[in-house]
């Protein structure tokens, strides 16, 4: 039986002048309720004592309701846990209340809604986004995650809370978290920075979404990397930009391709270190090609270090910040591959002149980041628990990278070209022609073989077919038999497919 919240009391207003008895307004306004959908079934209801102390009255008409209302059906009584609404009303009771609501609705007139979120494509979850296991991208190895030491720090902080836990925080988040990010990107990753300029937030959606409303007005041309992040476009585009798709090729973004499109972008946003979803890292001369450009432009470079933690065949690569002379790049990082998703906690790396902006923008949008998870993490990062966790992390997905991309060349030989595979957690394959990946996807989802494809990272007409296929959370052990259970799709085993590989 699903478990419905309780412990509410719902809103009820009795008129003691009125011609209407006290029981009859109570009865009406409960069956009102529940006929309008405004109480659950299997929702409990306060015993008729504390009704009747909350109503100010005598507890007698509160009885005669509830014994009115449990003979009609609408309230059941469990023995030694309550009164609760019915497990099972009647069909015809909910179809009613549908009927009123539409009824409302049509009456109500013109309902007008902003035009730039008319421009957003509703939201859906597609089906090989829904699942855990073989090629599900975006999900850490959940089982290696250091559960014990981080349960150990939530209590600490759970047992004794400061008083400041409980209060109101910044805009730009607790400052020892941000002295703690500030001392792993100057030394990890090569960011110029103090930790003033660190701002925390809930994962890179938010950084790009604050840096858009300081940075970019309605209309303004911003660089996109072509195939790229869909949820990045999404946030653009809500912002009223015009988005101009820039090629992505074994160097990343093409810089001279995107300044023969549009020369007077105001921004540009682009992965440099793990391109999502083709997996480039960009070469150190259209790093420096791009930073010439915004110099000259003036324009803002939205850098996201995607995936810039795990690196397998060469030394990791500097941050483009970490390059910049001009103060032209926005630097945005998370947690939520080096951790988890859930945790939803990030960090961005703000130019010192435009520290107060971003500091207003965020405040008017929530005030500032919760309290709880920036001190645990805080003391996560600063105990070395973080620091070990990633090192133990590039050596697991390096192996599940190796066996992933040598089962792949076994299985497939030269048929599927793999792209992006020297680092992050993911790796892209492209279809040979008269593949759909969409479909195809849709219906190994059928299978529990989670294949995201790579058309819709397209928003030009052009597109490959393809998949993006994560390996941190599939074991060495499984990937075989994935990779085998990828092939028998493609040849259409299991899809009815004509075609072979």
């Amino acid at each position: 039986m699903r478990k419905v919240a309780s412990g509410f009391s719902p809103m009820i207003a009795v008129d003691r002048k009125a011609t209407k008895p006290l029981h009859k307004q109570i009865y009406d306004a409960f069956r009102a309720m529940i006929v309008g959908r405004s109480l659950d079934s299997g929702q409990q209801v306060p015993s008729t004592r504390a009704l009747a102390a909350e109503l100010r009255i005598s507890r007698i008409p509160v009885l005669t309701a509830y014994a009115q209302l449990l003979a009609e059906g609408y309230f059941e009584a469990r023995v030694g846990a309550g009164t609760f609404i019915c497990s099972s009303l009647p069909e015809q009771m909910t179809s009613s209340a549908r009927r009123a609501t539409s009824t409302a609705q049509v009456r109500s007139g013109s309902r007008p809604v902003a035009r730039r979120t008319m421009l957003l494509p509703p939201y859906e979850t597609f089906p090989w986004v829904r699942g855990f296991g073989a090629f599900s991208v975006s999900h850490p190895a959940f089982d290696q995650f250091p559960f014990k030491v981080w349960s150990s720090i939530v209590m600490r902080h759970c047992r004794s809370p400061q008083p400041t836990a409980l209060q109101y925080g910044g805009p730009m988040g607790i400052e020892p978290l941000r002295e703690a990010i500030c001392t792993y990107l100057r030394t990890a990753r090569a960011v110029h920075c103090d930790p003033n300029q660190i701002m925390i937030v809930t994962g890179s959606q938010q950084a790009l979404e604050i840096s858009a409303r300081v940075l970019l007005d309605v209309g303004s041309p911003v660089w996109v990397e072509e195939p790229g992040y869909w949820l990045t476009r999404h946030v653009l585009t809500a912002a009223g930009c015009r988005l101009i798709p820039v090629k992505v090729d074994t160097e990343g973004m093409d810089v001279a391709a995107g300044i023969k499109l549009c020369r007077k972008a105001r921004a540009v946003y682009v992965a440099p270190s793990h391109q999502y979803p083709l997996g480039a890292t960009m070469s150190a001369s259209r790093r420096l090609q791009l930073l010439d450009w915004v110099q000259s432009s003036g324009s803002w470079i939205i850098e996201d270090d995607y995936d810039s933690e795990y690196r397998y065949g060469s030394m990791p690569i500097a941050s483009l910040q970490g390059l910049d002379n001009h103060s032209r790049v926005i630097y945005i990082g998370t947690f939520s591959k080096t951790l988890f998703p859930s945790l939803r906690l990030g960090y961005m790396v703000i130019p010192p002149d435009l520290v107060d902006r971003f500091a207003a923008v965020r405040h008017a949008a929530d005030i500032g980041p919760p309290y709880f998870y920036q001190a645990v993490v805080t003391d996560f990062i600063n105990d070395g628990h973080f620091g070990r966790h990633i090192r133990r992390m590039r050596l697991l997905y390096g192996q599940r990278r190796t066996a992933l991309v040598e089962c792949l060349r076994k299985e497939f030989g030269s048929t599927l070209d793999v792209l992006g595979a020297e680092a992050g957690m993911h790796l892209a394959v492209t279809l040979p022609p008269g593949f759909r990946d969409q479909e195809l996807a849709t219906r190994a989802a059928r299978e529990k073989l989670w294949l995201w494809p790579l058309s819709p990272c397209y928003l030009g007409e052009t597109s490959r077919q393809g998949f993006i296929l994560g390996f941190g959370s599939t074991k060495e052990t499984e990937i075989p038999n994935a990779v085998r259970q990828l092939k028998g799709l493609l040849m259409g085993r299991t899809v009815g497919l004509k075609m072979s590989i």
